[in-house]
């Protein structure tokens, strides 16, 4: 006879390894993202590039994601988290090979497009997958190793186009390399099962519970929205992307992909042209500019640690408006001080990147919580296309802005896109601290 729930299991060997490997997807994502950036010193003079096509390549795995989460969340509603969850890991290492070779900037921007639609979705069905096995003391944490892992794919990326350079068709070597994480990934998640609560929203009680009996052990007993599961061979989780919209939830997504895009737009530029802006504050340009990129990302890295653990004792919603709060101040010392000394310069995007960390791991964390388990990967799908509007733009437009403006009012930009953010938290942000994934959908629409 069940005697506890998913909810109440500690974290055993097998759930850090869904963790582990699920964050795979997000490792890629900061990987190949970054990667473009200190590629693209050796990419535009190989084909001779207009600054319009060499922002073109570096948008184009954008323009992918955007198209990647949205297809990408709905399809693992409808058909499953499993089957999607290695169908994009060899699409991206397939595509990351060719583009070793690519002989013209438009094949370099198609490969780029389609490795960011697979990048983009592995995040509705990773996130999906981790919300829906780990237990909830221990939601935060697994989630904020999805944050981690993009920070440590993007450090990695900076390190390995350093070492890169100077080799000659070196991005050739920098662009193939995402291949070798992609084998990494798929040998981990070959035995990773299907969600049982998504099988069970599915009508597949039978299926649903041999998992749990086999992950959880015999005494734990499966809970969906609604209660454990009583039926088999009843569909209660039809995938209708009007659920994300209804009951108020429009306005919830809403809040979220602002969310998202006011904290990814500056990051985004960051990471695509760290070169150029550290170059802008006056490194030195070449490998000495791609050095302190890398120690920017290293913040980046350590900061999303600690806010683990603070998002679990602080809070969802108090480490959120604090950490906005220190995010603004950075890019502000960033923006009117844009001459200051090196050792200022990196302090303040030390403080921006420190405290990017609890944000990061809530435009993960926030949209499995805050929808139901039929259209929760659609969710996250629709909150991160959202925000990629944005990133688009910004990824296309950071050099033309930097050329036409300079780095002091690109920066003041960016504090206030994280201004907006803070604001609407404000008023908007929920508080899902100990709740289970249930208790959490259900939450009024309204802050109270």
């Amino acid at each position: 006879m069940a005697t506890k729930t998913m909810d109440d299991v500690k974290m055993t060997r097998f759930l850090k390894k869904i963790t582990l490997f699920s964050s795979g997807g997000s490792f890629l994502d900061g990987y190949v993202l970054s990667l473009i950036g200190v590629a693209l010193t050796q990419i535009v003079p190989h084909f001779e590039l207009s600054i319009f096509m060499g922002a073109a390549i570096g948008a184009s795995v954008l323009v992918g994601i955007f198209v990647g989460t949205i297809v990408g969340g709905y399809l693992t509603d409808c058909v499953g988290r499993r089957k999607m969850f290695i169908i994009d890991i060899v699409a991206i290492g397939v595509f990351s090979l060719l583009s070793v070779f690519a002989a013209n900037p438009l094949q370099l921007v198609l490969t780029r497009f389609f490795i960011g639609v697979f990048v983009g979705a592995d995040y509705p069905i990773a996130t999906s997958l981790i919300a829906e096995f780990t237990p909830k003391k221990q939601r935060a944490i697994s989630m904020g190793i999805v944050s981690a892992a993009w920070y440590l794919g993007a450090t990695v990326a900076a390190f390995v186009g350093y070492a890169l350079y100077g080799v000659p068709d070196g991005w050739k070597w920098m662009l193939g390399s995402a291949v070798i994480p992609c084998i990494v990934l798929l040998i981990g998640r070959h035995d990773i099962p299907e969600s049982p609560v998504w099988l069970a929203k599915k009508g597949r009680r039978a299926e649903a519970e041999a998992i749990v009996g086999k992950v959880f052990g015999a005494d734990v007993e499966l809970e969906v929205e609604g209660g454990a599961v009583k039926t088999d061979g009843v569909d209660a989780g039809k995938t209708d992307l009007r659920k994300v919209f209804a009951k108020g939830y429009g306005k919830r997504i809403f809040y979220l992909g602002i969310l998202t895009l006011c904290q990814v737009v500056p990051m985004y530029a960051i990471y695509t042209f760290g070169p150029d802006i550290m170059a802008a504050f006056g490194a030195s340009v070449g490998r000495e500019a791609i050095l302190g990129e890398s120690a920017v990302s290293l913040f980046f890295l350590i900061g999303s640690i600690p806010a683990m653990f603070w998002l679990n004792s602080l809070g969802r919603r108090k480490l959120l408006i604090g950490s906005l709060g220190f995010m603004a101040v950075g890019l502000l010392i960033l923006g009117f001080f844009p001459t200051a000394p090196m050792l200022v310069i990196l302090c303040a995007f030390g403080l921006y990147a420190f405290f990017s960390g609890g944000p990061g791991i809530l435009q993960w964390l926030y949209p499995n919580e805050l929808f139901p388990t039929e259209v929760r990967a659609s969710a996250v799908g629709i909150a991160i296309a959202f925000s990629r509007i944005g990133t688009i733009i910004a990824t296309y437009g950071t050099p033309l802005f930097l050329a036409a403006y300079g780095i002091g009012p690109t920066m003041l930009v960016a504090a206030g896109l994280v201004v907006v953010a803070l604001v609407l938290s404000v008023f908007l942000a929920p508080e899902t601290r100990g709740l289970s994934l249930s208790e959490a959908s259900s939450l009024p629409v309204e802050r109270k």
